[in-house]
């Protein structure tokens, strides 16, 4: 299990996280919904390493993740996909895929899970040698989850997965995420797409000014105006 225990974390003197607490269990795809400038990249980052949390704890399987470096907590299986993208745009699709599975972690199964990452976007396996810069936004967004998967995660954190991507593209995207949440990996996902947050997760949290305003079973949260109020940074 994924686990933050009251978790505070900010940029300077700026809080931003306020005693954030969550958790994803083994096989579960958790949906983390709030405004802009809610808070949610920064508990994502603060999760991978990237951020320091000021207070609070942050376990993966038992074992502490506060204080490790970003790559010790990937090559324990604690996987981020970044808003953005964050491919390396001029090296080619399977450069930047194989970039995911340099971790010791990965590299045993590295040549299997290239092949499941084809299989799952046919169009990455026949473009493997063109350079990522000249493919299209929702292909890039594919090498970027298939970087992810390359990497072998346990829990794989998506950050706004469907930005800048058409409509078609959006619903092709959550096809191949709820195929990923059915085999069993563990997804916590933010993403603004509310409705298709809540098709796709189990559990949702929502966040607002930084605190943890509401928490609950999707299938639940649906029909609550208090996650619409939230959503719209209004309040609870």
């Amino acid at each position: 299990m994924l686990s933050v225990e009251s978790v505070s974390a900010g940029y300077g003197p700026l809080p931003v996280l306020h005693e954030v607490s969550l958790e994803v269990r083994p096989q579960e795809a958790v949906a983390l919904i709030g405004a802009n400038n809610a808070g949610k990249s920064t508990l994502l980052r603060t999760i991978v390493g990237l951020h320091r949390a000021s207070s609070g704890r942050i376990t993966a399987n038992g074992g502490d993740l506060t204080s490790l470096p970003a790559h010790e907590i990937a090559n324990l299986g604690v996987i981020l996909v970044p808003e953005g993208r964050g491919i390396f745009p001029e090296m080619n699709v399977e450069e930047n895929l194989l970039m995911g599975g340099h971790m010791p972690r990965a590299r045993p199964a590295r040549k299997a899970n290239l092949d499941f990452v084809y299989e799952l976007f046919p169009i990455l396996g026949e473009r493997k040698r063109q350079v990522a810069s000249t493919m299209s936004g929702g292909q890039q967004q594919m090498l970027a989850l298939g970087r992810g998967l390359v990497s072998k995660p346990e829990f794989l954190l998506l950050d706004e997965p469907s930005w800048g991507l058409a409509p078609l593209l959006v619903r092709e995207l959550f096809s191949v995420l709820r195929k990923l949440s059915q085999r069993g990996l563990a997804l916590l996902l933010v993403e603004q797409n509310i409705r298709f947050s809540l098709e796709l997760s189990q559990r949702s949290y929502v966040l607002l000014h930084g605190r943890v305003c509401l928490s609950g079973e999707s299938k639940a949260l649906v029909q609550d105006k208090r996650l619409h109020q939230a959503y719209l940074g209004t309040g609870v």
